[in-house]
């Protein structure tokens, strides 16, 4: 999707994604903040503790307060394409080290310890992936780590609730095991693929299995982690 289409939505752009979940009973922020959660104990069973983020296609700035919380980095950088959707970001979220910046006007300098990054590699065309994956690998220390958060091509409800929200409906969406091969061709080694939020919240009492289901591709969306070379 071009910069002008996500400009466009960058307004009501929580309304438009709330409207597309709400069969799950859930909104955004629930699963913003599962997802920082998911990662986090994945980074503590690492022993990894990032300094420094780089949150990759950030849009209005949805995980950045998650991940300052959960995460508590020194500095966290969120780029993206939207000039307007940026704007909304900087409004809403003042912590201290927090910035957000055009993705055109971001250099990497090898220096970030974990990109973040969610659902947005389904709007970048297949062809021009790589170079977002050259641009995060050259972003991250050697070592450092790519936390990958993407919709499940699996799960027919996340393709119904893709179908249901409008910026969502053109999207080409990321196969896992595709996914993991391309990164291993650009110098990453995976360290793990889960799968989380399988049940919607009318299932709430179930989520307690949740985790040891997360090898199993049932849930919304998949985690990809994985260590630069």
């Amino acid at each position: 999707m071009a910069t002008a289409a996500f400009d466009a939505y960058a307004q009501n752009y929580d309304a438009a994604l709330n409207q597309g979940l709400s069969i799950s009973g859930e909104g955004k922020d629930f699963f913003a903040a599962g997802r920082v959660r998911w990662l986090a104990r994945r980074l503590k069973q690492l022993q990894r503790v990032p300094s420094s983020i780089l949150d990759f296609g950030c849009g209005t700035g949805s995980a950045a307060e998650h991940l300052v919380s959960e995460l508590q980095p020194h500095a966290l950088t969120g780029i993206d394409i939207s000039p307007e959707s940026l704007e909304v970001a900087r409004r809403t979220h003042h912590a201290a080290g927090v910035q957000f910046m055009l993705a055109s006007d971001y250099r990497p300098r090898a220096e970030i310890d974990l990109v973040f990054t969610n659902g947005v590699f389904h709007h970048i065309p297949p062809k021009d992936r790589h170079a977002s994956i050259e641009l995060i690998r050259n972003a991250l220390k050697p070592g450092g780590l790519f936390a990958f958060w993407e919709n499940n091509p699996w799960n027919p409800g996340t393709r119904y609730v893709m179908s249901r929200v409008p910026f969502d409906r053109d999207a080409i969406m990321v196969w896992p095991h595709a996914f993991r091969k391309q990164l291993r061709q650009s110098g990453f080694d995976v360290i793990s693929t889960d799968y989380q939020f399988i049940f919607p919240r009318f299932l709430a009492p179930l989520r307690v299995v949740e985790p040891a289901l997360a090898r199993f591709p049932f849930g919304a969306q998949y985690l990809i982690l994985a260590k630069k070379k």
